[in-house]
């Protein structure tokens, strides 16, 4: 059982499951024994289910795609029954436990996943970065001083361990594409609406999606088959794929036609190391057959930005009352930065939300146009080759908070806000040998056509055994 996720992916180990080759209880005892030994030097996993609660989540697990695979939850925008989602906060430590799962984890847990934990993330998913206050810092299995990104950072340390096959991750901003990136794995997030939020309406004006990080293509894609869906009223819902997405990653992509981006729109040069990466995905993806040229869409940055901070700040402020029950924050309670933001919000007015939110749209519509010339837009997926713990301050002034953000949602964010589909693929190393994200986005709905290139560069350019030294394990 030593090393099983490093030569498995999730679906083939659910695939021992139900051949018999490994039984269930012998699968999730190594697997915990595993995940406590990881997470003593990544501080990944806030919580480890035991007793009654492991019992609960073992019995609640059904016989699907992914039967008797063990799975953690990040503490962020899904509600696990029996336990608090405490957002990663220390103000919501002692919230009351959910009564029932959310959509999303209810889907979980009929694909077969046995939820045996929850992963840590940044206070209220703010932070590109994973080191709240509450918690601590989780480290990125790539080296004992570098961040895993955030704010699904707890999820991408274990995965890129090879603790665990795959694990939940949340986007509102690049929050699974980021510590894709930074950990050299698999993170696509799905189209608005394509995974209900239920019970939550929208996030972030829409901006929020939930899938995973994975080590393989496949397994997050036959993910995506288990949770897409709508829920009654539920605000959106994505339309539906022609087939299945698993199926998507079977298939040779039709002859795509790629955009390439060598600098963020509206933004200045990057680390020649991250050009150098584009530049050679678009030359392999045109000796795959597809037609790639320059070309990047013209949406306006600068009002985007603006946008995007005023509906972030709205929803702090809003998302902290709603939660508190009437409780009053005190001073220790929320990091310095996300009393900064949530005060901002207070001030956001009816006109300026409503403004910031038609920025989105207009920002919407010149995508919806440039997705008309192509399939397909890549980019690097963060504007920096690393990051180091610590860069990133919770502790300090919002401007100075602002600006260590900006180059880490350079590329993701717009796709948030527009809605599209948006994934991250290590294909590419830098001189240190770390992993650097390559990002692909596609117009809105068209996640099958990302995981067929997926699949297509995943075995033209394979990334399994390129692996943290030692295992990225103590």
């Amino acid at each position: 059982m030593d090393d099983l996720y490093a030569t498995h992916d999730a679906l083939a180990v659910a695939d021992l499951v139900k051949t018999r080759k490994i039984g269930k209880r012998e699968l999730l005892d190594a697997t915990l024994a595993g995940l406590r030994t990881a997470n003593a030097s990544l501080n990944a996993i806030t919580d480890f289910y035991d007793g009654a609660l492991l019992e609960k989540s073992v019995a609640a697990a059904g016989d699907g795609p992914f039967e008797g695979v063990p799975f953690v939850v990040k503490q962020l925008m899904a509600d696990c029954a029996g336990t608090p989602t405490t957002v990663g906060s220390r103000f919501f430590a002692h919230q009351p436990v959910a009564a029932a799962d959310s959509a999303a984890v209810a889907c979980m847990r009929r694909a077969g996943l046995v939820i045996v934990g929850r992963s840590n993330t940044s206070e209220f998913g703010l932070a590109p970065t994973t080191e709240p206050a509450f918690g601590g810092a989780t480290k990125n299995p790539w080296g004992p001083t570098l961040s895993p990104g955030g704010s699904s950072g707890g999820s991408a340390a274990v995965v890129a361990a090879r603790a665990l096959a795959m694990a939940h991750a949340t986007d509102g901003g690049g929050s699974i594409r980021i510590p894709a990136a930074l950990c050299g794995l698999f993170g696509l997030k799905p189209s608005r609406g394509r995974i209900s939020m239920a019970p939550l309406g929208e996030t972030l004006a829409g901006a929020g999606a939930q899938l995973c990080v994975s080590l393989s293509v496949r397994d997050s894609a036959a993910l995506l088959d288990a949770l897409a869906g709508g829920e009654p009223g539920d605000p959106y819902v994505a339309p539906a794929p022609e087939g299945s997405f698993l199926a998507a990653t079977r298939q040779r992509p039709k002859r795509l036609r790629v955009a390439f981006m060598r600098r963020p729109v509206g933004g200045t040069a990057l680390d020649p190391q991250l050009v150098a990466a584009v530049e050679a995905t678009a030359a392999l993806l045109a000796d795959l057959g597809h037609v790639v040229e320059e070309a990047s869409p013209g949406y306006d940055a600068e009002a985007h930005g603006i946008a995007f901070g005023t509906v972030m700040a709205a929803n702090t402020w809003t998302n902290i009352q709603n939660r508190a029950n009437g409780r009053v924050p005190g001073p220790d309670d929320l990091e310095p930065v996300t009393r900064l933001s949530a005060e901002a919000g207070r001030a956001v007015t009816a006109h300026d939300y409503i403004r910031a939110v038609q920025t989105f749209h207009r920002t919407g519509r010149v995508l919806g146009a440039f997705f008309e010339r192509y399939d397909v837009l890549l980019s690097p997926t963060l504007g920096r080759v690393s990051l180091p713990l610590g860069e990133v301050r919770m502790d300090g002034t919002l401007e100075a908070y602002q600006e260590t953000l900006a180059p880490m949602v350079a590329f993701t964010s717009v796709c948030n806000a527009t809605g599209v589909p948006a994934m991250s693929m290590p294909l590419a190393w830098s001189r240190d040998g770390l992993p650097i994200g390559l990002h692909f986005v596609a117009r809105y709905g068209a996640e099958e056509t990302l995981f067929a290139l997926a699949a297509q560069l995943e075995e033209a350019r394979p990334w399994r055994d390129r692996r943290p030294a030692g295992g990225g394990r103590p």
